[in-house]
C-alpha cells in the first residue's frame, strides 16, 4: 500500500485499521494514535513510525510477537505511572485470530502470520518443552518431551518447541509384520508397560502405530511363513521366555515348525539363524541322524540314530545326516553283494558280532543298513570269458590268484590285486594291442611309441602270440619257464612274466635297438654292413642280406621243452649271427688280393659263411643261415675308390661312343627316310589344294546369282506386303473407330436411362412416404380429437361453446344494471326500438341474455 505522508501543514488523515506511533519530545513517551482519525501534529511531537498498517491475524492463523505489553485482566494495556505501556521483555505472547491490533512501541513481529499447523491423523508432532510450565494440570519441566496426535490443529506456545512430525507406521496384516522399538529413556510405551533405556521390544498388532516420544523404530520385521516343507532354526542370544512360553536360555538353539506356529516373527531375543528344508524320505530310502534328539530335547552326542521311508522330518539344531545326504537302499540283484563292518557290538540273528568284524550280504534282496554296521564297499559279479581273468588277494593270508573262466564275486576277505609289469614290457603290450602297429619286426628299425588307454591292472595279463613266433613265460615263484608257440593266448599267472627280447638292429648292426615279447620263427632275413680288407690293404665296405630260420623241434620228442627253450638261450642272436658271419668273411677276404675279389667276390663270401654245405647252422639255439646276398661292394679307401672309379669311367666312355656311332647311323638313316614321305605329301598336298580352289571358285559365281535374284523378289515382295498390311490397318482402324462411337452412344444412352429411372424411383419413394406420413398424421390427429371429445363429454363441450356469454351476463347482473348498451363504436345500431322498450317497459334479466348470445 502507498505510505500515508502528511501534507505541508502537518495533518496525518489515518485511515482505518491503521496506527501512527507518537513521540511527545516535552516528556519522551511514545502513544499510540488508532484510525480512523486526522492527527495534528504539534510542535512537540513527532511521528516516529506510520503511519503502518495493524497486524491482522486471520482465521486458523497465528503469530509470535516479541517483547509483548502488559495487559490487565480485563484485557486493557497497563501503563507505568509516566503513561509509557509496560513491557515483559525478553518474553514472547502468540497471538490467534481476532480484531486487527496495532503494535506498541517496543513490540515486534517475532514470526510473521503464519497459518496454524494441522495434524493429521495417524500423525503427531513431537514437542519439547524450553522451559517449565503446567498444561493444564501437568507440569512441564523444561527438555521434557511429548505427542501432539492428530488429528487436530496444533495451536503453539512459547514454552514448547516442534522438534519434528511423526507418521505412523503401518503394520499390515498380511504379510504379518512387526515394528522393533528401542527405548531412549525410561518411560512407558502405549500398552503402558514400563520400559527401561535401552530396552527393545516388538510390537506386532495390525494398523497403525504411533510410537512414543521416547520410542525409536528400530526395524521393520516380517514374519517367516511356515509350511509342512520349511522350518526355522532359533537362537537365543540371551535367557528369556519365548512366545510359547518355554524358558530359553541363553546361545540354546532350537527348531520352530508349522506345528508350532504358521507365522514366526522372532523375538529381539531370537535370531533366525537358517531355515531348514523338511527332509523327505520314500519307501526305497533311509538316512542316519547324527548326534539326535532326545527324549529330553538336547542332543545324544556320539550316537546315531536310523530313520527308514516313507517319512518326513526336520533336522533340529545339533542334528546331521551321516554322508551328508539321504541314502538310497542297497537293492542287491542276484549277482550283486556288499561288504560290511560292524562298528558297534551287538547280535545279528544267531551271530555276535564284535567291532571290526567284516562279512558279506548276497542278493537278491533289499539290504538297509544299521547303525551298528556300516557298509564297506558294494561288489557286483564279474562275469569273466574263458579268455578273460583278474587277480584276486586274499587280505588276511596275501595269497594272489587268478580266476580265469567264471563268474565270480569276491568274499569279504578278497579284494582285487593290480599286477605291475616293468615299463617297456608295458609298452610291448600296448604297442600289441594297437591294430594299427602291429608286432615289432626285426629290420632293425626302431620301435614305435604308441599312446593308448591304460591297463586294467587287476585284469589278467593276455598276449595273442603272432602265428609262426613263440613267447617265454617265467614264473619267478617256481623257477620254471614255458616256451607258448603262435598263433596263441598267453595268460600270466600272478607270479609269471614275460622274457623280453632285446635284438641288435640298423645297418650296421648296433644292440638293443629292437625289443619285443615274441621271437619271429622265420623264414625271414636281415641286412648287416661291415667293413673287410684284401691281402693287398685294399678296404670294402659289403652290404649282404642273410635268409634266416628257426628249427622247430619235435613235439613228441623226450627233449621238446628242453628244445623250446633253446631258441631263447642266445638272448640277441640277431647281434650274435652277424658277428659271426662277419667274422667269417673278414678272414677269407684278408687272404686274397682286391682284384681276385673282385672278380670271385660272390664265390669266396659264400665259399667261407657256407662252406660245402646249403646253410650255416648255429646249435646253441637252432638257428639257421639259409642263403647270403650281397647286396653291396664299396671301397673305403678313396685311392682305391679313384683307381676304380677311372676304370670304370673309361670302360663307360667306350661303351659310350659305340652306342653314339650306332645311335647317330640309325637317326640319320631315319632323317632320310622321313624327308623322302614328307616331299611326297607336299606334293599330294598342293593337287588337292587345286581341286579345292576349283570347286570354290563354282561354289561362288552359284552364289553371287543367287544373291541377285533373291534380293530383288525379296523387295518386290516386301513392298507388296507393306502395301497390303497398310491397307488392311486403314480398314482395321475405321471399324473400331465405328464400333468405339457405338460403344460410347451405347453407354451414354444406358448412363441416362439409369439416371431418369433412379430419379423416378427416388421420387415415388419420396411421394410415398410423404403421402405414409400425411395420412398417419391424419390418423393421430383424428384419433386424438376423437379421444379428447370422449374425455369431455356432449355437456362440457356445450359449456364451453357458451362459457363466454354467460361469465357477461352475469357479470351484468352483479352490476346491477337493468339495460346497458355497449358497442365499440365502429357497429350502427338502431335506437328506437331500443328506446322504445326503454321508455315503456322493462326488459327482463332473459332477454338481456338472449340478446347477448344473438
Amino acid at each position: 500500500m502507498k505510505k500515508l505522508v502528511p501534507d505541508a501543514r502537518g495533518i496525518f488523515r489515518i485511515p482505518p485499521f491503521y496506527y501512527l506511533h507518537i513521540l511527545d519530545q516535552s516528556s519522551n513517551i511514545t502513544k499510540v494514535l488508532t484510525g480512523p482519525t486526522t492527527f495534528v501534529r504539534q510542535d512537540n511531537e513527532e511521528v516516529v513510525e506510520g503511519p503502518e498498517k495493524m497486524v491482522t491475524v486471520p482465521p486458523n492463523h497465528y503469530c509470535v510477537i516479541r517483547h509483548p505489553v502488559i495487559r490487565d485482566s480485563a484485557g486493557e494495556v497497563v501503563l507505568e505511572s509516566s503513561g509509557q505501556v509496560k513491557l515483559r521483555h525478553g518474553d514472547f505472547e502468540v497471538r490467534l485470530t481476532g480484531e486487527p491490533f496495532p503494535l506498541y512501541p517496543g513490540e515486534a513481529l517475532q514470526e510473521i502470520v503464519t497459518k496454524l499447523k494441522a495434524v493429521p491423523r495417524d500423525s503427531a508432532l513431537r514437542l519439547e518443552a524450553v522451559m517449565d510450565f503446567k498444561d493444564g494440570e501437568i507440569e512441564r519441566l523444561a527438555l521434557d518431551q511429548w505427542l501432539f496426535e492428530g488429528p487436530g490443529t496444533y495451536i503453539p506456545r512459547v514454552e514448547v518447541e516442534i522438534v519434528e512430525t511423526i507418521v505412523a507406521t503401518i503394520i499390515p496384516y498380511t504379510p504379518h509384520t512387526a515394528l522393533k522399538l528401542r527405548a531412549k529413556k525410561d518411560c512407558k510405551d502405549r500398552e503402558g508397560k514400563s520400559r527401561v533405556y535401552g530396552e527393545v521390544w516388538l510390537v506386532s498388532k495390525p494398523g497403525a502405530y504411533l510410537p512414543g516420544p521416547h520410542e525409536k523404530i528400530v526395524g521393520t520385521l516380517t514374519a517367516h511363513q511356515l509350511n509342512n516343507k520349511l522350518a526355522l532354526h532359533v537362537v537365543a542370544k540371551q535367557t528369556f521366555t519365548d512366545r510359547f512360553r518355554k524358558k530359553r536360555r541363553a546361545g540354546e538353539e532350537w527348531l520352530v515348525t508349522e506345528k508350532d506356529a504358521e507365522s514366526f516373527i522372532p523375538d529381539v531375543y531370537e535370531e533366525v539363524k537358517e531355515s531348514v528344508s523338511v527332509t523327505i524320505l520314500t519307501n526305497r530310502q533311509f538316512c542316519i541322524i547324527l548326534d539326535p534328539i532326545g527324549a529330553d530335547g538336547k542332543n545324544q552326542f556320539g550316537s546315531k540314530k536310523l530313520v527308514r521311508g516313507e517319512k518326513e522330518f526336520f533336522l533340529h539344531p545339533g542334528e546331521t545326516l551321516e554322508s551328508g545326504k539321504v541314502q538310497d537302499i542297497c537293492i542287491l540283484l542276484e549277482d550283486e553283494a556288499v561288504v560290511l563292518r560292524a562298528i558297534l557290538p551287538f547280535t545279528d540273528g544267531d551271530v555276535q558280532r564284535t567291532p571290526g568284524d567284516r562279512w558279506m550280504v548276497k542278493g537278491p534282496q533289499d539290504f538297509c543298513p544299521t547303525v551298528e554296521m556300516e557298509i564297506v564297499s558294494r561288489r557286483k559279479a564279474m562275469p569273466l570269458d574263458e579268455n578273460e581273468g583278474v587277480y584276486i588277494r586274499n587280505v588276511k593270508t596275501g595269497k594272489v590268484r587268478a580266476v580265469i573262466g567264471e563268474t565270480y564275486i569276491n568274499n569279504q576277505d578278497e579284494e582285487l590285486y593290480s599286477k605291475e609289469l616293468p615299463e617297456q614290457i608295458e609298452k610291448l603290450l600296448a604297442a600289441a594291442q594297437n591294430p594299427l602297429v602291429g608286432r615289432e619286426k626285426l629290420r632293425g628299425g626302431e620301435s614305435k611309441e604308441v599312446t593308448t588307454k591304460p591297463r586294467d591292472k587287476t585284469r589278467v595279463i593276455a598276449y595273442q602270440v603272432p602265428h609262426n613266433s613263440a613267447v617265454q613265460v617265467f614264473d619267478y615263484k617256481s623257477k620254471v619257464s614255458r616256451v607258448i608257440f603262435g598263433p596263441d593266448l598267453v595268460m600270466l599267472g600272478p607270479d609269471e612274466h614275460f622274457t623280453q627280447l632285446s635284438l641288435s638292429g640298423g645297418q650296421p648292426k648296433r644292440p638293443n635297438v629292437v625289443r619285443t615279447l615274441d621271437l619271429s620263427l622265420g623264414p625271414d632275413f636281415m641286412t648287416d654292413v661291415f667293413t673287410v680288407e684284401t691281402s693287398d690293404h685294399a678296404r670294402l665296405s659289403l652290404q649282404l642280406c642273410y635268409n634266416w630260420q628257426f628249427e622247430l623241434p619235435a613235439s613228441d620228442s623226450p627233449t621238446y621243452k628242453c628244445d623250446s627253450e633253446s631258441l631263447f638261450s642266445v638272448p640277441d642272436f640277431v647281434g650274435d649271427a652277424c658277428k659271426s658271419i662277419a667274422s667269417k668273411i673278414r678272414g677269407a677276404v684278408a687272404a686274397v688280393p682286391f682284384d681276385d675279389f673282385h672278380k670271385h667276390s660272390a664265390r669266396i663270401i659264400n665259399e667261407s659263411i657256407l662252406g660245402s654245405h646249403d646253410s650255416l647252422h648255429f646249435p646253441a639255439n637252432r638257428l639257421r643261415i639259409t642263403n647270403i646276398d650281397i647286396q653291396s661292394v664299396e671301397p673305403v679307401d678313396q685311392r682305391t675308390r679313384d683307381s676304380l672309379m677311372k676304370s670304370v669311367q673309361l670302360a663307360i666312355e667306350i661303351t659310350t661312343n659305340s652306342q653314339e656311332a650306332t645311335a647317330r647311323h640309325e637317326a640319320e638313316r631315319l632323317d632320310q627316310e622321313a624327308m623322302g614321305r614328307l616331299e611326297r605329301q607336299k606334293l599330294s598336298d598342293e593337287a588337292e589344294e587345286e581341286k579345292s580352289r576349283l570347286e570354290l571358285l563354282e561354289l561362288q559365281a552359284i552364289s553371287a546369282a543367287v544373291e541377285s535374284t533373291g534380293q530383288a523378289i525379296a523387295e518386290a515382295q516386301s513392298r507388296a506386303e507393306s502395301m497390303k498390311i497398310e491397307g488392311e490397318a486403314a480398314v482395321d482402324q475405321a471399324k473400331l473407330a465405328a464400333e468405339a462411337q457405338n460403344i460410347n452412344a451405347r453407354a451414354e444412352l444406358h448412363r441416362i436411362t439409369s439416371a431418369r429411372k433412379s430419379e423416378l424411383e427416388y421420387l415415388q419413394s419420396t411421394n410415398e412416404l410423404e403421402i405414409s406420413k400425411k395420412q398417419k398424421m391424419a390418423d393421430i390427429e383424428s384419433t386424438r380429437f376423437q379421444r379428447m371429445v370422449e374425455e369431455l363429454g356432449p355437456l362440457n363441450i356445450a359449456a364451453i361453446a357458451t362459457s363466454g356469454k354467460d361469465n357477461q351476463v352475469k357479470m351484468l347482473e352483479a352490476l346491477g344494471l337493468k339495460s346497458t348498451l355497449i358497442t365499440d363504436g365502429s357497429t350502427p345500431l338502431n335506437l328506437f326500438n331500443t328506446a322504445k322498450g326503454l321508455i315503456g317497459g322493462t326488459i327482463s334479466t332473459s332477454d338481456v341474455k338472449i340478446g347477448l348470445a344473438e
